[in-house]
């Protein structure tokens, strides 16, 4: 029985660097699995979208799918959007089963991912004791999502640096500018910004202003194609299809 496809669900955006992105971070899972058949949809601006994907993937007889959103936390559209998506592509196409995994953060290979774009932009590992860094996330007006943020800031803390503040490009406060003068106020003398964020767009230059405006020392890059990433939307795959394959409780 052939596994089912893996359907990557990404925002979407008029800057042509996030589609790069998201077909390069594809490629990297399908190179990380020969055979496993994966691809890419978008909710907005670009194509093709998540109907017309899954249209095609019925059409040339797919039986199930799981769509994988990427998403970093649970906010608006991994509650609303893509459900409501997905709903509407099950009553169209019956034959077709469609489910959706979960969210990737948090998760320690996303914790990875930063640190890998952190070194690559010059941060060496003997830094984090006399570095305060700014974990800077697109934002949310969903509180669940801020929360998560600043929980994973608190456990970067105690990964070794000397301070992290959490910050955000929409939605929240502080922002990024903000963050990066609160760590100077509080003495810190070198500071990094690490966007917590997939691709390029409109938000992470947001997050990228905010950290020249303020003066800190080191940006590092969007988390992109990582194979810290690409293993991640692997896991959350493989755990969707052990959750459907689950017997479900006998009612007593």
């Amino acid at each position: 029985m052939s596994s089912p496809v893996l359907l990557l669900i990404a925002h979407g955006s008029r800057d042509p660097r996030h589609a790069a992105t998201v077909h390069a971070l594809t490629a990297r899972v399908r190179a990380s699995r020969p055979g496993l058949r994966v691809e890419t949809g978008f909710l907005d601006f670009n194509a093709p979208s998540v109907p017309r994907v899954l249209e095609r993937l019925a059409a040339e007889g797919a039986h199930e799918v799981v769509a994988l959103p990427l998403l970093l936390t649970r906010a608006f559209h991994a509650k609303s959007d893509i459900p409501a998506v997905l709903r509407e592509a099950r009553a169209a196409l019956p034959r077709l089963r469609v489910r959706q995994a979960e969210v990737l953060g948090p998760s320690p290979l996303l914790n990875a991912a930063l640190e890998r774009r952190l070194y690559e932009a010059g941060v060496r590992p003997g830094d984090r004791s006399s570095t305060g860094l700014v974990l800077a996330s697109a934002g949310s007006t969903d509180p669940e999502a801020i929360a998560v943020i600043a929980e994973i800031a608190r456990e970067l803390r105690h990964t070794g640096w000397c301070s992290v503040r959490p910050a955000f490009a929409s939605a929240s406060r502080p922002c990024t500018e903000d963050a990066v003068r609160a760590l100077r106020a509080d003495g810190v003398r070198r500071v990094a910004v690490a966007p917590y964020v997939i691709a390029p767009g409109r938000l992470p230059d947001r997050i990228a202003a905010g950290a020249a405006e303020a003066g800190a020392d080191v940006l590092a890059g969007v988390l992109g194609p990582a194979p810290e990433l690409a293993r991640l939307l692997l896991d959350r795959y493989d755990e969707a299809r052990v959750r459907s394959a689950r017997p479900v409780p006998l009612s007593a």
